[in-house]
């Protein structure tokens, strides 16, 4: 099973792009995605593979709370 996390971009230098995971940041490959400081990405494997609005992360994120409840 694959999971996908999103996370906040802070800063881009090149390809790598440092993303922020609820406090926790982490160096990530953005080199297949079109992202800028400030905007969202989903996460798999290092990789981020979609930018995404901040209400669909969000909702996202919401969805693993919910999970984590049961």
């Amino acid at each position: 099973m694959c999971v996908a996390y999103p996370g906040k971009v802070i800063d881009i230098d090149g390809r790598m792009a440092k993303v922020d995971f609820a406090g926790s940041v982490v160096d990530v490959n953005v080199g297949v995605v079109d992202t800028r400081p400030g905007d969202y990405v989903l996460v798999h494997a290092g990789c981020a593979i979609e930018s995404m609005s901040e209400p669909k992360a969000m909702e996202i994120l919401e969805i693993f709370k919910d999970m984590g409840a049961l």
